[in-house]
């Protein structure tokens, strides 16, 4: 999908210097991998504090009776 985009030019030279790409493509795919992966990462942070833990839990067994 082609797509028009008014990216600072400064930016773009320093990702691909540091990241190695060899296109402004490259350096913007790279940077929208990682900044979708690190909003993955804020919303399992998220959940953190809101499951239940069990400590009586024995998930040894648990591995055992799945698999048989």
């Amino acid at each position: 999908m082609a797509t028009n985009l008014d990216l600072d030019d400064r930016l773009i030279t320093k990702a691909k210097r540091l990241g190695h790409h060899r296109s402004k493509k490259d350096a913007v795919t790279a940077a929208l991998e990682t900044y979708v992966r690190h909003l993955g990462q804020l919303r399992i942070l998220e959940s953190f504090g809101t499951v239940d833990f069990n400590p009586k839990f024995d998930y040894k067994a648990a591995r055992l009776r799945a698999r048989h």
